[in-house]
């Protein structure tokens, strides 16, 4: 069987960086638990902002979370309040997350000590307009699984998203997979489309990947995303 690997994974520190920055001394099991927490809790709440991607940077006394959103205003609210209120139910979330497993015993109450130290850090929240969201493979995943969640056909869908994203000058080559009762059918499937170049197998190729999903009434389709925009030279 082929060995599947997520594009960025080949490319960390060549042309790509993690997501999560930081020194985290020999504690580093909980703060990245504490990281995926913050991630998952940002994702599910802020579904409609159309959100790219979120980078967390960890420093001794302060944790900066990076948020690039296609719809900055519906984050940051009238005055600022919506980061704000963030930054409040973010402290909450980590807070119950550790305390409540610390209290069912799964973790030593060293951590209850860690979470304390966690919600002491200053959090602060940067705001990240996108202006083009068609050269970004997540926000085009999430714009195809809401053309799938309105019941327009597949098909349709694929070629819409080929023609817009081929559309822009970067952009050298596209290529989209969906998966599951596509349309409604008995059997699941894959069907993709593709135009332009995609070398998968390159290293130095600039290709940004998403998957996401898309919850129909009849199960959930799965979409995958790659977009090649040219060759990165160190």
């Amino acid at each position: 069987m082929g060995h599947k690997v997520h594009p960025k994974s080949f490319r960390i520190k060549g042309i790509e960086d993690w997501n999560v920055r930081g020194f985290y001394g020999k504690k580093m099991p909980q703060h990245l638990e504490m990281d995926f927490l913050i991630k998952d809790f940002l994702r599910n709440i802020l579904i409609e902002a159309s959100v790219s991607n979120i980078e967390i940077e960890h420093s001794a006394n302060k944790i900066n979370i990076i948020i690039e959103s296609a719809r900055p205003g519906l984050i940051i609210g009238r005055g600022g309040e919506g980061v704000e209120s963030l930054k409040k139910m973010i402290t909450k979330k980590i807070h119950d997350k550790v305390f409540s497993t610390a209290r069912q015993g799964e973790v030593k109450l060293k951590n209850a000590d860690l979470a304390k130290a966690n919600i002491a850090k200053e959090i602060k929240i940067d705001i990240k307009e996108i202006k083009n969201p068609w050269i970004l493979s997540m926000l085009v995943a999430q714009w195809a699984a809401q053309q799938l969640e309105k019941r327009i056909p597949f098909r349709q869908v694929l070629k819409q998203v080929l023609e817009k994203v081929m559309q822009n000058k970067e952009v050298q080559g596209v290529r989209i997979e969906v998966s599951g009762r596509l349309n409604g059918v008995e059997i699941a499937r894959k069907e993709w489309l593709k135009q332009g170049r995609m070398p998968r197998q390159t290293i130095r190729a600039d290709i940004d990947y998403a998957q996401y999903e898309a919850h129909c009434t009849y199960g959930v389709i799965g979409i995958k995303v790659w977009i090649y925009k040219g060759e990165k030279f160190s």
